[in-house]
């Protein structure tokens, strides 16, 4: 396997560990265990991980410039959003609604630069927007008022855990000329860890210490924030971004398999339309904007 063949795989790996960790969270949340507390120890063993990482390669860290530190800052504030809101959707939903619709957010950093006039709105574009918006109506059932399983907390919680990672997203872009990835991610993970301590429940976090839970919680750590993030960051070296908008499907896919085959998830006709809706009219959105130009919303999972 070629160079850039290697850093596509490593792309689709980071994504399907990310799509697993929603349904290892989900796990987790069924068996008591706060959203928040969960997101908290997710980020905390990422952190662990992408330290080691700087320990090992620490030239060209630029931990010494401003610069650097605020806009990792930034990126922190957006991964610690998109963690906790993640697992809230999912606690408050399914693992599949919640991944869908965090694999959406593209759709509106797209109306914000249509309104800030950053992105020039087109007729197939807007199209490509209302389809996005239809299959949301059909994956989250609020035509029906007795549609069980999906609240409008779980809703709103997945529109903001995409919107938080495209904040996190920008962050990291603008960090990046100023230092290496592993500096940048090491700030990101403590900030998320000081914001994330405040909302959790602090019994189950020392709880969490001696839970016959802990290997969960480690699998999720490790390959949930730890592993993925460096092997997402290596693979896009020499992945092209049109090329990574296309593999982060595994993302939501792999979480929807997830919990249909592992939490006894189901989901409707209506909704498998609106998520294949989704998925595949992101994924052309992502694929247009990043041959047009270098994009911010196609570096990752979209979550």
């Amino acid at each position: 396997m070629g160079t850039v063949g290697l850093s596509t795989a490593f792309v689709a790996l980071a994504a399907f560990f990310w799509g697993l960790s929603g349904g290892i969270g989900g796990i987790l949340m069924n068996d008591g265990w706060d959203p928040f507390v969960v997101s908290f120890y997710r980020g905390v063993i990422g952190l662990l991980f992408v330290l080691a990482w700087l320990s090992v390669r620490p030239h060209g860290s630029g931990l010494g410039s401003r610069r650097l530190w605020f806009w990792s800052a930034i990126a922190g504030l957006g991964v610690a959003g998109n963690f906790a809101f993640y697992f809230v959707s999912i606690a408050q939903g399914s693992v599949a609604v919640a991944a869908t619709l965090m694999y959406s957010a593209p759709v509106f950093v797209y109306l914000v630069s249509f309104a800030l006039k950053l992105e020039s709105p087109t007729a197939l574009k807007w199209t490509a927007i209302t389809v996005v918006m239809l299959g949301i109506v059909l994956l989250t059932q609020i035509y029906d008022v007795g549609a069980s399983g999906i609240t409008p907390i779980g809703v709103g919680a997945g529109l903001l855990a995409g919107l938080s990672y495209t904040v996190f997203i920008f962050g990291f872009k603008y960090a990046a000329p100023h230092g290496s990835p592993q500096a940048i991610l090491s700030i990101a993970f403590a900030v998320l860890a000081a914001i994330l301590i405040w909302p959790s429940d602090l019994d189950q976090m020392i709880a969490v210490l001696g839970t016959p839970d802990w290997p969960l919680f480690a699998i999720l750590g490790v390959i949930g924030a730890g592993l993925s993030f460096i092997l997402y960051v290596i693979g896009l070296n020499y992945t092209a971004p049109a090329v990574a908008s296309i593999v982060a499907m595994v993302e939501p896919v792999t979480a929807s398999l997830f919990g249909v085959a592992v939490l006894d998830e189901s989901l409707v006709a209506p909704q498998i339309l609106g998520m294949g809706l989704i998925l595949v009219t992101v994924t052309w959105l992502s694929v247009h904007s990043s041959s047009a130009q270098p994009s911010p919303d196609t570096i990752r999972k979209d979550g």
